[in-house]
Parts: C-alpha cells; structure tokens; sequence
C-alpha cells in the first residue's frame, strides 16, 4: 500500500469510526454528514468522495464493523482453546454483537438506507455462511458435533440458541449471565438429557 492509498485508507476508518459512534448515539435521521466530518477531522466533501451519500455511508459503515466482529470470530475459530471454550466465546461475542445491532442500529429503517437488505442478506451468504460451515467442520473433526447432523440444522440451532441468549443477556445482570455460562454451554452441547 502506497502513502495515497494508506492515508485514504487512514481518513475512512476515522469517518467509520466517527459515523459508528454518532449514528450508534443519535441515530440515522438525527445525524448529518456535516457532524460526521467535524467528527472524523475531514472535509464532507471528503465523505461525499468516498461514499456518495449518507446512506451508503451508513451500510458501509455497518458492513466495515461487521467485518471487524468477523474477524474476531475467527481469531477465536483459529485459537488453541478447545471446542467448547471457542463455541463459549463466539456465542458470547455473537450475543453482544446481537444486542449493540438491536440496540445501537434500530433507528435506522431499511427503507431510507436503500439496499441495506440486500447488502446483509449478500453478507450472510458470501461471509457468516463459510465461516459459519467452517465452525461446524472443526466442532465435527474435534467430535463436538454429531458427524450426521446437517449444517443446515445445526445453525438452525446456533441461530436459535444465541438469539435467546442475546435476550437473556439483555434482560439480566451482566454477572450472573457470566456465572452461568457454563452451565449454558453445557447444555448448548448436551442438552437437557446430558452426554448419551
């Protein structure tokens, strides 16, 4: 990468960053690009350059922070921990990224971001879905997951498991929902019956 191409690259992370933050607090309709470049130290010419409008702005934005929780899954995907320990900590990160979209992110309708939901539901094919199959090819290679469960049922079950988690999560106190975190990855993997 060139000093251009790092300097560009360096000025687009500030505006994710500055428009994470302003949109997360004050949501979509209440923020302008104005604010946005005040609060990155660039020019709204700059951010007009780079994205063209404000909704792109945003999508993009929402797809860069993605990408980041993505990478910290597979940071922890690619770790030495054991299966258990890697499924504990993807859930756990997966339920607080759940809860910061639901919370942060809701004020943002789809109708005025155009192309938002065509952007996630790309995302989810061309990104979660591969790393999501990996996930499940190391939890059947370390013998955690049944070699004929589909993984089409099993991140029927994933899906299923982190959204009620995520619910819990909001719903209790952050440290009595780590106190049981084992005993609910416990039965994420063996259910109510216990190991056969």
């Amino acid at each position: 990468m060139n000093g251009f191409e790092r300097r560009k690259q360096n000025k687009m992370e500030q505006i994710y960053s500055s428009s994470y933050e302003l949109f997360s607090q004050y949501g979509f309709q209440k923020v302008s690009v104005n604010e946005i470049a005040q609060h990155a130290n660039v020019s709204p010419a700059t951010i007009y350059n780079y994205f063209g409008t404000k909704e792109q702005l945003y999508a993009d934005m929402l797809m860069n922070w993605m990408d980041k929780q993505l990478e910290q899954y597979e940071l922890i995907l690619d770790s030495v921990c054991d299966f258990p320990e890697k499924t504990k900590k993807i859930i756990l990160l997966e339920a607080k990224n759940v809860k910061t979209l639901s919370e942060k992110f809701q004020t943002a309708p789809f109708s005025e971001v155009s192309g938002l939901q065509q952007m996630l539901e790309n995302y989810t094919d061309q990104k979660i879905k591969p790393f999501f199959m990996r996930f499940v090819a190391v939890g059947k290679q370390e013998g955690y997951i049944r070699r004929d469960q589909t993984e089409e049922m099993f991140m029927l079950y994933f899906t299923m498991y982190k959204n009620e988690l995520g619910r819990y999560w909001g719903a209790a106190n952050q440290e009595n929902f780590t106190k049981n975190i084992d005993q609910l990855m416990e039965l994420f993997f063996y259910g109510l019956v216990g190991e056969k």
